[in-house]
This record gives C-alpha cells, structure tokens and sequence, in this order.
C-alpha cells in the first residue's frame, strides 16, 4: 500500500502538463536539464500552469515557436478572417467593470458599453460572468 508521500506525488505529477512549444527542451535553462549525474538531458518545462496563450506555453519564445510552426494550419483549419469585421451599433456592446467605484465604498458597478454610441447599461454581476450574456445582435 503506497504511503502518503507517495499517493500525493501520484497526484502532483498526475496536475503536471508540459509546455507546447516544440522547441522549448531547447532552450538552456537550469529547471530544463533533468537527470542523474553524468547523464543530464534537456526536457520540456512541466508544471502545474504557465502564463502564456491560455496557460498552454511556459514563455512568450514558446508561444512563437508555436505559432511559427503550428499557425498558418490553425487558422486555415479554424476559419481564415477573408474580409474586414465592421463594428457597429448592433455589434459594439462590450462588458465593463468599474473597479474604481469599490475604492469609493460603493457597490460593485457592471455594465455594457457601446463603442459605437458611448451609451451604457446596468448589468447585474451574474450577468457580467454569464459568457454566453450579451447585447450585441447575432
């Protein structure tokens, strides 16, 4: 029966991901060379979450080593933008969140705002988590 140390170093490795860059086991850094004494390798980042394109690449290198290799097939795959995106009035809501009214001593202030027209509107906060909420026309 595996002892305590054991089943959490289970768990730990098992939250661990790998950096998607295809080059990153490239690049010479002390947390990338791994193994024992004599017989030491370059690896690929693994950790529990990065900060770059979606917590997917352990650096901005990684990331455009990605892209470089990975997306022109991407965006042929997922849709190519052919024409220019025209915002309008039906289409120009986004949401907004004024952090400056906590420091107040107000309540939280959610809204939609308008490029187009400037014009704004109360929003409740689960409004504002709602991803699929929006005032835009489809």
């Amino acid at each position: 029966m595996p002892n305590v140390l054991e089943r959490l170093e289970r768990f730990v490795m098992s939250e661990l991901k790998f950096c998607q860059g295809p080059k990153c086991h490239t690049y010479n850094t002390q947390d990338r060379i791994k193994g024992p004494k004599g017989n030491k390798t370059n690896q690929t980042r693994r950790r529990s979450s990065f900060y770059y394109g979606d917590d997917n690449f352990c650096s901005i290198a990684c990331y455009n080593d990605w892209f470089r290799e990975f997306g022109n097939q991407a965006i042929d795959h997922f849709g190519r933008t052919t024409q220019a995106k025209i915002l309008t009035e039906q289409n120009g809501w986004v949401k907004r969140y004024d952090y400056r009214s906590y420091r107040q001593g107000e309540e939280d202030r959610y809204y939609s705002y308008n490029h187009i027209t400037e014009e704004q509107r109360p929003l409740t906060q689960e409004q504002y988590d709602d991803n699929n909420y929006t005032l835009n026309e489809r």
